[in-house]
């Protein structure tokens, strides 16, 4: 064990429960109207529970142990043979396992902002239940835990494809099975508090350091590489959705800014590990342009209702990191390169293999999870739920008492 490692993985694991809890949970919290506030901050808190425990039970041996190219195997069942002796690399392997477990639990909340305001519960803990065990931690095994994708050579530092990819295209395919708000797009009220939106925003900003950096399983150069180009590319992104906005409507938007944000912050991370300072600020740039246009495809041309742009922000923010970093790993100081006899055409077609075949994996396995989830309980509340908001109806409570 490594006390240094030990100390700062620590440290990261924290950071990335703070993105969820109560970081995203708070982004999309300000994005819903007032009535449906506390409904997406109890699917966000529920999930994280839903998920530990799952990950604790089956996911973490799926994704972890030997298995074979396609799904591990069950010997780490309840983390059986996990006790205070035993090491994952430097590591105590209960702090890894902790570790991958809060990228476990955000995952699946990042969905949350594709089918706000118009779900059931239950739906949303039975989706979010079978999507973990049959998309995420397979994907999780394909690529970090040697698996068929990482040993062709894939490049996923920290979760374009395994987090991003993964969640984006499932939540498209959600919204579009679970059909559209009433009303939508043209009565649909904007944020009703963009202040929480902020908030949320940068509560992930600092959490992603966690989650870029301490996905170097070190604290070591490449954590620090990491945490830099991450910091970056959020800010470059950051101040593109700020310059559009300005061009196209005359004012920037909080929102708009920190959407931004979260698109700089997505389009890194599958390269955070490869990429030097200059390589980080063209992804910011590259990525806060891709997203913005994706929203206004998916939102207004397609008219589908992504409710808070989880494809467009997340799907797209990843892939495009996943895809670039084959011509980024090596441009500028600071980068790592390819690996040897590697070009970045041959990376090229090995990340776009990854990114499609997740991809599609993905929307085939949400199809058969949603409609699974229809049969016994259920996708869609009543008009007037709807109407009435679901904090008070699904859950009792309401977020404001004027």
């Amino acid at each position: 064990m490594n006390a240094a490692d030990t100390g700062w993985i620590l440290t990261a694991t924290a950071l990335v429960l703070l993105m969820t809890l109560p970081g995203l949970a708070l982004f999309y919290a300000g994005l819903v109207q007032a009535k449906n506030v506390l409904s997406v901050l109890m699917h966000c808190i529920a999930i994280a529970c839903l998920a530990s425990l799952l990950w604790f039970g089956v996911g973490y041996s799926l994704a972890f142990t030997e298995g074979n190219a396609f799904i591990g195997n069950l010997d780490r069942l309840f983390l059986s043979g996990i006790d205070r002796e035993t090491l994952s690399g430097t590591l105590p392997e209960s702090l890894f396992a902790m570790f991958q477990m809060t990228f476990a639990i955000i995952t699946p909340a990042l969905m949350v902002g594709a089918f706000v305001e118009r779900i059931k519960f239950g739906a949303v803990m039975m989706i979010s239940g079978l999507w973990l065990l049959i998309v995420y931690s397979p994907t999780v095994h394909w690529v970090w835990g040697g698996g068929w994708l990482a040993q062709m050579g894939v490049i996923d530092f920290a979760g374009g494809i395994v987090v991003h990819v993964t969640a984006g295209v499932s939540a498209l395919v959600i919204a579009i099975m679970l059909g559209k708000r009433k009303g939508f797009p043209e009565k649909i009220l904007p944020p009703h508090a963009p202040w929480m939106v902020m908030v949320g925003a940068s509560l992930l900003w600092v959490g992603w350091f966690g989650f870029n950096a301490g996905s170097a399983v070190a604290a070591d150069q490449n954590a620090g590489m990491a945490i830099l180009v991450t910091h970056l590319s959020a800010a470059t992104a950051s101040l593109v959705w700020l310059v559009i906005e300005k061009i196209k409507y005359g004012k920037p938007s909080v929102v708009g800014l920190v959407t931004g944000t979260i698109a700089g912050l997505a389009t890194i991370t599958p390269a955070s590990g490869s990429v030097g300072p200059l390589g980080g600020v063209i992804l910011g740039l590259v990525g806060g342009i891709i997203c913005y246009y994706a929203v206004d495809l998916v939102r207004h041309k397609m008219r589908i209702d992504d409710s808070l742009d989880v494809l467009a922000v997340h799907g797209v923010g990843g892939a495009t990191g996943t895809l670039l970093v084959a011509f980024l790993a090596g441009f500028g100081d600071g980068g790592t390169g390819l690996g040897e006899g590697t070009t970045a055409g041959s990376q090229f077609m090995v990340q776009l293999i990854g990114v499609v075949s997740v991809g599609i994996f993905s929307a085939i396995a949400t199809v058969i999870i949603v409609m699974i989830t229809k049969t016994i309980v259920g996708l869609r509340v009543s008009d007037d739920e709807e109407t009435e908001g679901l904090d008070f109806s699904h859950h009792g409570e309401t977020a404001y008492r004027l």
